[in-house]
């Protein structure tokens, strides 16, 4: 099932992130799609703070992964931007972290398509304007 959101501006999209992620469960994942400087590292922020997760979410685009640990569940998010392929991640541990029961996060999902299994959400974020987004959430394809 989509459904379409649509925001005005950074604090929008945030606010979003928070009514998902307060009904996030273990070992949800998220696959995440959008241009460069769509907003989902603003979405993921908002998508912590509705975790109850206190930390302040960054990109991880050098590091690939951050685990955040201390909210009701804890956060892997994973930026895919700077991989060549799946194998990449299934070499850093894939596997282990969706084992460990967290929600993981992935931005530019469509980079490691593969490496999805169909239960996923699917998030892709739209640029619309300067401020405005058009997200699309996809609950558990497959």
């Amino acid at each position: 099932m989509n459904t379409v959101y649509k925001t005005n501006s950074p604090e929008e999209t945030e606010a979003l992130g928070v009514s998902l992620g307060s009904r996030l469960r273990s070992g949800q994942v998220l696959a995440m799609t959008g241009d460069l400087a769509a907003g989902k590292t603003t979405f993921l922020r908002g998508l912590a703070r509705g975790m109850g997760l206190a930390d302040d979410v960054t990109s991880p685009t050098f590091a690939i992964v951050h685990e955040y640990r201390e909210g009701k569940l804890p956060l892997f998010h994973f930026d895919m931007y700077r991989l060549g392929s799946s194998e990449e991640l299934f070499d850093i541990g894939w596997e282990d972290y969706l084992a460990r029961g967290a929600v993981c996060a992935v931005e530019w999902s469509e980079k490691i398509d593969d490496a999805f299994y169909g239960d996923e959400t699917v998030v892709r974020i739209e640029k619309l304007g300067d401020s405005d987004r058009q997200i699309t959430v996809e609950e558990g394809r497959g």
